[in-house]
């Protein structure tokens, strides 16, 4: 069975997205950390196939203001951490966007692009996500 066979519900598909976004993924080698910790998810340590990693890196922006910058690393993370939904065959396009709402809000539109369509989610202040783990 595909997977994009099992992420045929829009429940299942949701939580693919969210499973992608806000799973900590471990950090690049230059990637900078508050300490030591690389964080990342166990499971990344026994791949399927070479390179093949779950989550994002999002997680790194828990400590950062809200500039321009951050908002671009949030924009390359997201877009890194849906890749494989088109990689795998599960979308044709997955396409994240990033805005401002204020000083200290960020939010997170996600669109999937599938054969019957498009599927759009939101998510409200990301960094209040990010900053409550």
């Amino acid at each position: 069975m595909s997977i994009r066979n099992l992420l045929a519900s829009a429940d299942q598909l949701e939580r693919a997205v969210v499973i992608s976004l806000f799973t900590w993924r471990r950090a690049e080698p230059s990637d900078p950390v508050d300490d030591d910790e690389r964080h990342g998810y166990w499971g990344d340590a026994y791949p399927d196939q070479p390179q093949d990693r779950i989550g994002s890196r999002l997680w790194l922006l828990r400590r950062r203001s809200l500039t321009a910058q951050t908002m671009q690393d949030a924009q390359r993370y997201a877009d890194e951490a849906l890749a494989w939904m088109v990689e795998d065959g599960v979308a044709q396009r997955a396409v994240a966007r990033v805005e401002r709402q204020g000083a200290t809000r960020l939010d997170l539109y996600v669109t999937l692009t599938l054969d019957e369509g498009q599927r759009q989610m939101q998510f409200d202040d990301v960094l209040g996500v990010i900053n409550a783990i």
